[in-house]
């Protein structure tokens, strides 16, 4: 028999989602016959998985130790520290900008992956899971229940500020203010031309998979394919020699590519994007765009209280100085 205790971190889960997570290699019907037959106990007693789960309950599993470990799938959760212990020397120490329990920001450097793509890859993820297991904030016993994991990606050759939670409250928190657009998210970048005016910029996105681009259209094409977008951006200074505008943007919904090809349909494109038009500059030959700073809302939950209404910034990367 096995009992797992739930903690914060497992708190306010529907009971068949945790068993779900908790025994990955299980299929939803063995669980909920598992349930039926007493086999998996709530609190000592017959449950039917709908039930939300509240600090300090008890789980039991009557499994025997092989058929546990053969639904646990542990063996291969063992492989994956590897991974993380590989991300961590890859990656080396990016700057954390802010670290609390629940939640961290960190600079990502641009190159790195946010998450994997392929099982090969190496991860801004990665990096923060043997973070958290080197400071001892969390084990292979809490791995089980839950895992820590970044909740704004950035494409892979944009720099800058990364949301990661910690705790399952920090990525409930993190993921609604980023749905229901709470939190501003300001990104700088150095684009082809002269712009002098702050625009509010309007659109429909459709993103191709296959090649892996975006078309924007600025009137609605009535297609259900296309997400409506908004861009806003305010220019910060100009360098009349080089014909380059350094712009903040603030991304008001967050599509795939976005900024890129926003800026590139008003004939603006970002320097080394050739993706979307911009100019190679010297060595560089990719979208030169930092998420600058990021704004809470004043109004949060009390365990967010160190954060409410602050602003977090991520200084620039040398190759802004070097370019303008």
């Amino acid at each position: 028999m096995k009992e797992v205790i739930i903690g914060i971190n497992e708190e306010g889960k529907r009971l068949d989602a945790f068993l779900n997570s908790y025994l990955p290699q299980a299929s939803k019907g063995f669980i909920y016959k598992m349930l039926r037959k007493k086999n998996i106990t709530l609190n000592g007693k017959k449950a039917e998985g709908t039930e939300k789960l509240n600090l300090n309950d008890s789980i039991k599993i009557f499994f025997s130790d092989e058929t546990f470990e053969k639904f646990k799938g542990s063996a291969t959760k063992a492989n994956h520290r590897e991974d993380y212990k590989s991300a961590i020397k890859a990656i080396g120490n990016p700057e954390i900008i802010y670290e609390d329990s629940n939640i961290l920001l960190v600079n990502k450097p641009a190159g790195l992956l946010s998450q994997k793509s392929e099982n090969s890859d190496i991860s801004l993820n990665d990096w923060l899971i043997e973070y958290l297991y080197e400071k001892g904030d969390i084990t292979d016993k809490s791995m089980e229940t839950y895992k820590p994991s970044i909740c704004n990606r950035l494409d892979r050759n944009t720099s800058g500020l990364v949301i990661c939670a910690k705790s399952l409250l920090g990525a409930r928190t993190m993921n609604l203010m980023l749905k229901e657009r709470t939190l501003d998210k300001y990104y700088r970048t150095i684009v082809s031309g002269k712009i002098t005016d702050t625009s509010r910029l309007i659109g429909y996105l459709y993103k191709d998979n296959k090649k892996n681009t975006v078309i924007i259209k600025k009137d609605d094409p009535h297609d259900n394919r296309y997400s409506y977008i908004e861009t806003e951006y305010v220019p910060v200074s100009y360098d009349k020699e080089k014909n380059l505008t350094m712009l903040e943007v603030k991304l008001i919904t967050g599509k795939t590519h976005q900024i890129r090809a926003h800026l590139s349909s008003i004939g603006s494109p970002i320097v080394g994007d050739v993706k979307y038009g911009g100019k190679k500059i010297g060595d560089l030959n990719y979208q030169l765009l930092h998420s600058y700073r990021l704004k809470f809302p004043v109004d949060m939950p009390s365990e967010f209280s160190d954060i409410a209404g602050r602003e977090f910034i991520a200084k620039l990367p040398q190759i802004f100085n070097d370019i303008f």
